[in-house]
């Protein structure tokens, strides 16, 4: 539970609807009709202004917005449509039922993003501190169904301190029917979470379960067990914001996708991210006619490779080259950046963009960027965007380290996310691609549809140095002058096997293209593989080497 908890069971005293279970008193009618309405309006204002003005003071002073300053910003003006604003708890017991404010502590319904259909639920940290009961759980149970049902995306707008205690082992059960209906719309429709408060024990589990967390520096947190409970269980003195905050999850755990520094960015931010994505599984990403020439030729690439095979060269500023505007909307950029995913547009359509980032540990493919990169490629997958994939990749990272962690396993997630892709594929390789490493990177192997290669690709099971190192050991051993010797076989390899061309002989390789001829090589590929039609075999699922 998050240190605000002891907002939370305290039941928000000062809550204007706490006089009684029923309400307040109702003058008898004199035209029913009048009356009905007149009620009608009393119960919606109620409802309105659910939480009270000290709470949502103490709200603002935390420097957040209120559940419903949160749904006007992301939707649409104009455009919600509430559902469930009546609804109250039925608990009794600790005297919680002696206060039954409107709403139950969630706001739900759905709205429009850029004209779209969404549907959402913002947690009212104003009322119980936005703990999840039963009705508060059946309201999100309700729009969950109704966004499977109708193909929209989900959006959760979270602000809340776990379960209500008061309610028991019911809220413990109405957090699994939200965590059954992540898993259920998974693949179906995106799912995006936004913390905007704490969000502790196993509440954390239904944001893990979508595919997009957002956060805000300084107001958002996850933790599974909270500080106090740290420090008495190991010992570790540990905070908040340390334990379980948003440039935490960002840059070390990976939970967080994106991070920002205000609630209004990261909320004009979800609704960019979703400019990108399809409404469900069946549908195409919305197109938007592109105003940067599908022709152009991308000149200020050769500026950006160096001649030095060794020397590293920033990736992102090679998508940007190639890509529409230069508009690249990187996921996870502080987590596992030896290796870039992120969503471009390619002539107005949207891709899915994944490579090496040679400026970290050399581009190599570690635990971590195998994680990151491999769900990057499901995600995409499963909602019909086309993959390009940016390989300058050395290897897999050596050491002990990796080796404990399960590098094996680990690594095995990206190449099971490529092999088992139906969307369309293309692999661009702008310089090293060598070993096992240039294979999992979507290569034509593993069912890449197309595969180019820039002039100062090196396709090679290993370096230069390595692969003369091993092949001529006993020759350079017996030479006279050994470091003369290993220069000459390492230059005799570099010619034969350091370029593209062995590759492109045997067709691994596609074509070996001009660099700057990269943005129009994608989009005519792209644009022949829209149509791309492919159905894996009949099962009931993979098993994923989790």
């Amino acid at each position: 539970m998050a240190a605000e908890e002891s907002d939370i069971n305290s039941a928000e005293a000062e809550n204007p609807q706490g006089e009684g279970a029923a309400g307040p008193a109702v003058p008898l009618p004199t035209d029913p009709i009048e009356h009905r309405l007149d009620e009608l309006g009393k119960l919606k204002e109620q409802a309105l202004h659910a939480g009270s003005p000290a709470a949502i003071e103490r709200q603002h002073k935390r420097g957040k917005l209120t559940a419903r300053e949160r749904l006007e910003l992301l939707l649409d003006p104009g455009s919600f449509v509430e559902l469930d604003m009546l609804a109250r708890h039925r608990a009794h017991g600790f005297g919680i039922e002696n206060t039954r404010p409107l709403t139950d502590g969630v706001i739900t319904g759905w709205g429009t993003i850029d004209g779209r259909k969404v549907f959402v639920f913002s947690q009212d940290f104003t009322v119980f501190g936005g703990a999840l009961g039963e009705v508060f759980a059946e309201k999100i149970h309700k729009v969950m169904d109704l966004a499977e049902s109708v193909g929209a995306p989900m959006i959760g707008l979270n602000d809340g301190a776990g379960a209500r205690i008061q309610e028991g082992v019911v809220s413990l059960a109405s957090y699994g029917g939200i965590f059954f209906r992540n898993v259920k719309a998974s693949g179906v429709v995106p799912q995006i979470s936004v913390i905007l408060g704490p969000c502790a024990g196993g509440a954390v589990y239904s944001p893990a379960m979508t595919d997009f967390i957002f956060m805000t520096k300084g107001t958002s947190h996850m933790f599974i067990t909270g500080p106090d409970v740290v420090k008495t269980v190991t010992g570790e003195d540990v905070t908040q914001e340390e334990l379980g905050g948003a440039m935490t999850h960002a840059s070390k755990s990976g939970v967080a996708t994106f991070v920002y520094d205000d609630e209004q960015t990261c909320l004009q931010q979800v609704r960019y991210l979703l400019s990108f994505l399809p409404s469900n599984n069946l549908e195409d990403a919305p197109y938007f006619e592109p105003e940067d020439d599908p022709d152009r030729r991308c000149e200020g690439i050769l500026e950006l490779i160096p001649d030095a095979p060794n020397k590293p060269y920033d990736m992102k500023k090679v998508i940007a080259e190639i890509v529409d505007d230069g508009e690249f909307l990187e996921v996870q950029p502080y987590w596992a950046m030896n290796i870039i995913c992120g969503f471009g547009r390619i002539n107005g359509h949207a891709v899915g963009i994944v490579g090496n980032q040679p400026q970290v540990l050399a581009g190599c493919l570690d635990i971590d960027a195998s994680e990151k990169a491999g769900r990057f490629v499901r995600t995409c997958d499963a909602f019909n965007i086309p993959l390009v994939t940016f390989v300058d990749v050395p290897g897999f990272l050596p050491g002990t380290d990796q080796e404990y962690g399960g590098i094996i396993r680990h690594g095995a997630k990206l190449l099971y996310a490529y092999c088992e892709s139906t969307v369309p594929r293309v692999q661009i390789i702008t310089r090293k691609g060598y070993g096992g490493a240039y294979v999992v990177m979507n290569s034509k192997s593993i069912g890449a549809d197309l595969a180019f290669a820039w002039p100062s690709g090196e396709i090679a099971v290993m370096g230069p140095q390595g692969a003369v190192n091993i092949i001529f050991r006993k020759e350079i051993e017996a030479a006279a002058d050994t470091e003369a010797r290993r220069g000459e076989l390492i230059a005799e390899y570099t010619e034969r096997f350091a370029n593209p061309y062995s590759a492109a002989e045997r067709g691994y390789v596609d074509d070996v293209i001009d660099p700057r001829d990269t943005r129009r090589v994608l989009v005519r590929s792209l644009e022949m593989l829209r149509s791309k039609k492919e159905k894996l075999p009949q099962r009931k699922h993979g098993n994923v080497p989790l």
